[in-house]
């Protein structure tokens, strides 16, 4: 089962070379194990997706460029927004597929 991600959720690019940690800016209220829920809101470059690292496509640093995240939590939102999940995936616009590495918390946290 998905889980939901949190704040501290580690993300990768397909085409980066370094991880990235998602900030979450979307909500302040609703939190799981003790830190924000990531929504489908969460998706501005450096304010919520660090670079990450040189993009192999430019070979310049990257600069995420992200227009919606998919396979989002189908019931679940925050603020009318849905909940991203471990399943969470957003394509880049000059290329790369942006995925979660990590959840951002221990604890189980299914979305049913």
């Amino acid at each position: 089962m998905p889980q939901k991600i949190t704040e501290e959720a580690i993300l990768t690019c397909d085409k980066g070379a370094t991880f990235a940690q998602l900030k979450v800016t979307s909500q302040n209220f609703c939190k799981a194990a003790g830190k924000l829920i990531a929504t489908e809101k969460d998706k501005e470059a450096t304010t919520n997706i660090p670079a990450f690292g040189e993009c192999s496509i430019t070979k310049n640093t990257c600069e995420p460029a992200i227009s919606n995240w998919e396979k989002t939590a189908m019931k679940d939102a925050v603020n009318k927004h849905k909940i991203l999940t471990d399943e969470s995936i957003c394509e880049c616009a000059t290329g790369g597929k942006i995925s979660v590495q990590k959840k951002g918390h221990n604890e189980n946290h299914e979305i049913k």
